[in-house]
C-alpha cells in the first residue's frame, strides 16, 4: 500500500519536477513512511479506469483511426483492464508479461495475435507515460514477439481462369477481375458507385485505411466485363456490386467472401478469399520489376515494410538475378 501510495504522488508531481528532483522526493518518501502503516481508505475512488481509456481512443480518433480499429483498441484495452483489476498506475511489467503469458496459455492463440496485443497495450501505455498520467510505460521493457515468416500462398494463372471460365453471373466475373486487376482491398470495393469509375482512363478512386484516397487502376479485359455487368442491371442502386436478387442492395464484405468460398468449393480450389487476389497482384507487380515504391502506392501502405510482407519474390528469378549480376 505504501509503494501505491508514493507512486501516486510522484505521478502528481511529475509535470512540476525534473528528473532529478522526481528520484529525490521518491527517496524521503519512501524513508518518511517507513516507520508508518497505510490503510487504505475505500471511501476514496479509486481513479477510473474506463476515463483513461476513453482519453486515449479520443486522442486516436483525432489522428484518424478507423471506428473498427477503435473498437479493436478499446475491447484489448478492456480485457487487460479487466483481468489485472488494478488502477493503470499501479500496473506494472511483470504484470503485463504475466498477463500476456496467461492469455496465450487460455486463448491458445498464435505469437501474431499476441504481439498484436503487445503492440496496442504499448500504444495505450506510452499515450499515458506522453501524457504525464503515468511515469514510465510498462510495457516499455517488453519487446515485439518474433513470430516468424510465412509464404502465404497465391492465385495460379490456371486458378484464375477457372474461377472465370466458371462464372455463370457477370457481377462475378467482373468482381473477380476487379479484385485481381486492381490489388484494392474488398473493404474498398464495396464502397464503390458505379460514377466512381472512369472507364476512359480505366481508373477510380477508393477510400483506404483512415479514410485516405487513392487511384487504383484496372485493365482492359476488367472494363469490358464491368462494363457488360453494368448494362445487364435494371435496379437504380449506385452501388458498384450490387446483390443478384430483389431488393438488389449493395454487396457487403461477407456477401463476397461467401461468393467465393462457393466458388472455392466447387472448383477444389483451396482457400479462395479476397485478399488472396491483393497478396496475388502484390507478388506479380514484384516479379514483373515494378519498383516497391510504386507497388506500395498502388496497395495504399503507409509504410513499405507491409508491401514488402505482402510480396514473394520467386525463387527461379533469384536464381536468374544471381547468375546476371553476380555469377
Amino acid at each position: 500500500m505504501k509503494q501505491k501510495l508514493i507512486k501516486d504522488v510522484i505521478q502528481g508531481m511529475l509535470s512540476h519536477l525534473n528528473n532529478a528532483q522526481i528520484e529525490k522526493l521518491q527517496y524521503v518518501l519512501q524513508h518518511t513512511l517507513f516507520c508508518y502503516e497505510i490503510i487504505d481508505d475505500k471511501r476514496n475512488k479509486e481513479d477510473s479506469k474506463q476515463d483513461f481509456v476513453e482519453l486515449f481512443l479520443a486522442a486516436k480518433r483525432i489522428e484518424g483511426c478507423s471506428e473498427k480499429s477503435l473498437k479493436y483498441y478499446k475491447a484489448t484495452i478492456d480485457a487487460m483492464l479487466v483481468d489485472l483489476n488494478m488502477s493503470v498506475k499501479h500496473i506494472e511489467t511483470e504484470d503485463i508479461r504475466n498477463y500476456l503469458t496467461e492469455y496465450q496459455t487460455r486463448k491458445q492463440s498464435s505469437k501474431v495475435t499476441i504481439d498484436n496485443i503487445r503492440r496496442i497495450l504499448s500504444s495505450f501505455f506510452s499515450w499515458l507515460e506522453d501524457e504525464d498520467y503515468i511515469l514510465k510505460s510498462p510495457v516499455r521493457r517488453i519487446h515485439k514477439v518474433k513470430t516468424g515468416t510465412s509464404i502465404k500462398e497465391t492465385y495460379t494463372d490456371e486458378a484464375l481462369e477457372l474461377m472465370r471460365d466458371n462464372c455463370t453471373e457477370l457481377r462475378d466475373l467482373a468482381m473477380i477481375d476487379m479484385l485481381a486487376s486492381t490489388g484494392m482491398r474488398v473493404g474498398e470495393m464495396v464502397l464503390l458507385n458505379r460514377n466512381d469509375i472512369d472507364f476512359n482512363e480505366r481508373e477510380c478512386i477508393v477510400f483506404g485505411k483512415g479514410n485516405k484516397e487513392r487511384v487504383v487502376y484496372f485493365d482492359a479485359r476488367t472494363k469490358l466485363h464491368l462494363q457488360n455487368y453494368l448494362n445487364s442491371r435494371t435496379d437504380n442502386n449506385p452501388a458498384l456490386f450490387a446483390t443478384l436478387n430483389a431488393p438488389h442492395n449493395r454487396l457487403k464484405i461477407g456477401g463476397i467472401e461467401v461468393r467465393l468460398r462457393e466458388f472455392g468449393r466447387k472448383l477444389g480450389l483451396q482457400k479462395v478469399h479476397p485478399h488472396k487476389f491483393r497478396r496475388t497482384l502484390a507478388t506479380l507487380a514484384i516479379d514483373k520489376g515494378m519498383p516497391i515504391e510504386q507497388l506500395q502506392q498502388l496497395l495504399g501502405h503507409r509504410r513499405i515494410d507491409t508491401t514488402l510482407q505482402y510480396a514473394m519474390v520467386k525463387q527461379s528469378n533469384v536464381k536468374i538475378a544471381h547468375r546476371k549480376y553476380i555469377g
